[in-house]
């Protein structure tokens, strides 16, 4: 009984301190960087002369007004092959990426758990009906050198 007890405090302090965390100053200067920015990558195809035969639009990145990327759109030559649009929480931490397939329906939806220093700790993968498709554990080994 006393083990439960203790063992369910901890975990109540372990998610106080998960949902205090924020972004490192390195993130938010990149982030700073980025603010209101849409990248726009394009192909081009091209004859034996060098004169362009085709242009499409290959990608989109679009970031906020605090420099989080927000949205990926991947093109082909047809249109919209996929798209992913990211939420974060009050402190900048990505909660959840919604997958779309080329006809902008969601198929996966990803919801995460960070550590405490800030790393991804659990990515949830939930199928578009809500049920929980599968569970991906990130572990992160430092060597020394």
């Amino acid at each position: 009984m006393k083990k439960s007890i203790i063992l369910t405090l901890l975990l109540a302090i372990m998610a106080g301190a998960v949902s205090a965390q924020t972004v490192s100053p390195e993130t938010l200067a990149k982030r700073a960087k980025r603010k209101n920015l849409t990248v726009k990558e394009w192909n081009t195809q091209t004859d034996a002369k060098g004169n362009v035969k085709m242009r499409w639009l290959d990608h989109v990145t679009v970031y906020d007004s605090e420099g989080r990327k927000i949205e990926d759109i991947e093109y082909t030559t047809y249109g919209q092959k996929n798209r992913q649009v990211y939420k974060y929480d009050a402190n900048g931490l990505l909660l959840e990426e919604v997958e779309y397939n080329d006809q902008n329906k969601p198929v996966l939806i990803h919801k995460f758990k960070f550590n405490e220093n800030g790393t991804k700790g659990v990515q949830y993968n939930y199928l578009p009906n809500g049920h929980l498709y599968s569970t991906k554990v990130f572990e992160y080994n430092f060597s020394e050198q």
